[in-house]
């Protein structure tokens, strides 16, 4: 029950970009469109999910023995680096049209604060492997949710009259204020 709270919290409850608001550079410019939104989504929960493992093994394994924990925040942001350069290059060459669908967004992944946050909470918090596992999955899904959600909302608006003064990212931005207040509303339940 435990790793399932942690789940439900980690995806929707504390959403990173509802409740953190970590992570907006691709919430805002990726959620144009459904597709790209999901392609980015996938790649954040990659990204995430195999950056967080790696810090997690480097920190345990090589930083503690060594007492070398004041070293976390550096060797993360590299290791993190190295990991979006190789998922770069993954998507280059086995999906060509995602890979200018994402165009600048995919290599700024490197600097998603999203990234470190989720490998730095993770030591934070002291999880063992299998919680690591699980926030690992849930905090990027939340992401991936929230980035198709947000996408979808925009797209449907394309097709409706919005006021000239509203018309595109200031839309953008209220309805990225009303999903918070609404997913706010959820706080209570773990």
């Amino acid at each position: 029950m435990n790793l399932f709270t942690l789940f439900l919290s980690a995806m929707l409850i504390n959403n990173i970009i509802l409740s953190k608001f970590l992570g907006m550079c691709p919430f805002m410019g990726v959620s144009t469109r459904t597709s790209n939104a999901f392609g980015m989504g996938i790649a954040v929960i990659f990204v995430i999910f195999g950056a967080s493992l790696l810090s997690y093994a480097l920190y345990y394994l090589v930083l503690v023995p060594l007492e070398l924990e004041y070293m976390e925040l550096i060797t993360f942001i590299l290791l993190i680096a190295a990991f979006v350069q190789l998922t770069d290059m993954i998507i280059k060459k086995h999906s060509p049209t995602l890979y200018k669908q994402l165009g600048i967004y995919l290599p700024l992944i490197t600097t998603n604060c999203a990234v470190l946050y989720v490998a730095m909470d993770n030591i934070t918090q002291k999880y063992n492997l299998i919680e690591t596992i699980v926030n690992s999955i849930a905090v990027p899904a939340g992401f991936m949710l929230m980035l198709v959600i947000f996408a979808t909302i925009r797209e449907r608006l394309q097709g409706n009259d919005v006021p000239k003064a509203f018309a595109g990212n200031p839309i953008a931005f209220i309805i990225a204020a009303i999903m918070a207040i609404a997913f706010t509303s959820l706080s209570g339940l773990v």
